[in-house]
């Protein structure tokens, strides 16, 4: 057992007593986990911060948005239909 892992307390029933709840950090799952979870999270702020401002755009900015969209997905469907023969 190297010094991260032993205990603080020293005393002699510290010893036997908590050496089974001195578990070594997680390994690299549990960073991917953690970064997954923070990305979700991020991604959550990120997503209401756009509801917040869409919902505060005039209507004719609102409506020119949806055109813009409209175009991109029919441009992109177009690309997928021309790939795949459909």
């Amino acid at each position: 057992m190297t010094d991260i892992y032993r205990p603080i307390n020293d005393g002699p029933d510290s010893h036997s007593s908590n050496q089974s709840k001195n578990l070594p950090p997680a390994g690299p799952g549990g960073k991917e986990a953690s970064r997954t979870l923070l990305a979700g999270v991020v991604g959550g702020v990120v997503s209401a911060a756009g509801y917040l401002i869409y919902s505060r755009l005039p209507e004719d900015q609102k409506d020119r948005l949806h055109q813009q969209v409209r175009t991109l997905v029919e441009s992109r469907l177009n690309e997928l239909r021309g790939r795949f023969n459909i």
